[in-house]
């Protein structure tokens, strides 16, 4: 029998029942009675293109409602996102390494070997001391019954932290400039976390190459970021980041390299410095191109983090954690690297190379999200409960083929909870997800309280995601 999906399905966020606000919500939606939804959008939208946030060649679409989390499930959900970072750190330094995993019979080898972001030039060379991500962003979704799942793992270059904050800002002064005759709620702040946390990441990894380096390199620690420049979709927070670094914001063309380090182009012998860390945003997270050649990037930057003379935030290879088939054995592998077991459940991946669940798939194709396994911005992705006759027999055929195991994953169908969304002049429910940001030293991982859920405008969308037609919304921490 096929498994049937209505938009309205999901959890409320707002609501306990019809009319009948959640505890954290009353007063914030009692604050909000009577207001223009319409105007208060348009207050949001005007903040947000004043501040110069962008993504890509389209405004940054913010909801000035706000989602909000209190501090006892945030504190429990914190506690689950550190775990898995940690877990995960681990595994990336094992698949350079020993394998440990593989040869304990945890995860198949292919699941690494067959991983988009796994270079297999790093086997043995992976360079210790920096934490191996210094950045996580990870998608967390809530399930029909309530629960945190995490519904996939972005390791490579992940964005939205700044985005984050821009969008607290806005939306905290519209609302803020409401009647002040109720109580509204007040959110842990943000943005100084944000910063002391992309600075603590940056310059402990500067400080891991300083220790190597010893007296040969002295003054404060010379950080930049990396970036493809203005035609990149995230812009606007390569730009805040490198402010909050007080760092420059280079392309790879004004960087050089000095033998084993890494120069900024161009600047005299005297005044400049080697770079010590790089914050890398380029859009390009591979070794070679499809020709077999190094990309500009790696030229500059391989040699030099091998041979231990330059720190990478976060580092090539990373993404061999975030591939869409290792999300299905991350459970494991906090049990095997941490013998803890896991404060945070993943939304249940289903490894296709696995006769069992591909039959288990094939038996109900609308009950599934088919996802491929090397997509990104949910660019790709079929959820059949919605997709037409025709994407759905195609889906089917393709996981028939030979191999389809190694192309693609599937989930069960989730009905993202649901949120008031300013759409139009109405406040209607729309679906939405929540993507918080872990920061990593050698010493912690730091969570952001909060981060940046994501709204899809259209009722009928599952696939939350601003390159797929979604927007955002501020997160509110409660203390």
């Amino acid at each position: 029998m096929s498994s049937a999906l209505r938009f309205t399905d999901g959890w409320d966020e707002a609501y306990a029942a019809p009319g009948r606000p959640r505890r954290a919500y009353g007063p914030l939606l009692r604050r909000l009675e009577g207001a223009d939804p319409r105007a208060l959008k348009a207050d949001v939208t005007r903040r947000i293109t004043a501040a110069g946030a962008r993504f890509g060649s389209a405004p940054f679409g913010v909801c000035p409602i706000p989602r909000l989390i209190e501090g006892s499930e945030w504190e429990a959900l914190e506690a689950g996102l550190v775990q898995r970072v940690r877990a995960l750190s681990a595994f990336v330094e094992d698949v350079y390494g020993a394998r440990e995993i593989v040869t304990a019979g945890i995860l198949p080898l292919a699941t690494i070997e067959d991983a988009e972001g796994y270079e297999p030039e790093l086997r043995g060379r992976w360079p210790n001391g920096a934490a191996p991500l210094g950045l996580a962003g990870l998608d967390v979704v809530r399930d029909r019954d309530g629960e945190l799942l995490v519904l996939e793992d972005n390791l490579r270059t992940p964005s939205g932290f700044a985005y984050a904050v821009v969008t607290r800002e806005a939306v905290a002064a519209t609302l803020g400039a409401l009647p002040a005759d109720r109580a509204m709620p007040s959110p842990v702040p943000l943005a100084p976390m944000v910063v002391a946390a992309l600075r603590a990441t940056l310059l402990d990894a500067a400080e891991v190459v300083r220790e190597r380096t010893g007296a040969t390199r002295r003054g404060p620690p010379c950080v930049v970021v990396l970036t493809d420049g203005p035609a990149s979709a995230a812009f606007f927070e390569h730009q805040a980041a490198a402010r909050w670094l007080a760092a420059p914001l280079v392309t790879c063309s004004e960087l050089e390299r000095r033998g084993e380090e890494l120069w900024i182009r161009g600047a005299s012998a005297g005044k400049a410095r080697p770079i010590d860390a790089v914050y890398r945003r380029t859009d390009s997270d591979r070794l070679r191109d499809g020709h077999g050649e190094l990309t500009p990037a790696a030229e500059l930057l391989l040699e030099p983090w091998l041979a231990g003379r330059l720190a990478l935030v976060n580092g090539f290879g990373t993404g061999v954690a975030d591939d869409k088939l290792a999300h299905a054995y991350v459970e494991r592998m906090i049990g095997f690297y941490l013998r803890e077991a896991p404060l945070l459940r993943s939304v249940e991946t289903l490894d296709l190379n696995d006769r069992a669940e591909l039959e288990r798939v094939l038996a109900d194709v609308r009950g599934h999200v088919v996802k491929p396994r090397h997509g990104h911005g949910g660019h790709g992705v079929v959820v059949c409960a919605h997709a037409s006759e025709t994407d759905v027999a195609r889906i089917e055929h393709e996981l028939r083929q030979p191999g389809a195991g190694s192309r693609y994953v599937a989930q069960a169908t989730l009905a993202l909870s649901l949120l008031p969304t300013v759409v139009g002049e109405r406040i209607e429910p729309r679906h939405i997800d929540l993507r918080p940001f872990a920061f990593g030293t050698r010493d912690a991982i730091t969570v952001i309280p909060g981060g940046l859920t994501r709204v899809a405008w259209n009722a009928a969308a599952l696939v939350v995601n601003s390159s797929q037609d979604g927007g955002a919304k501020d997160t509110w921490v409660l203390p």
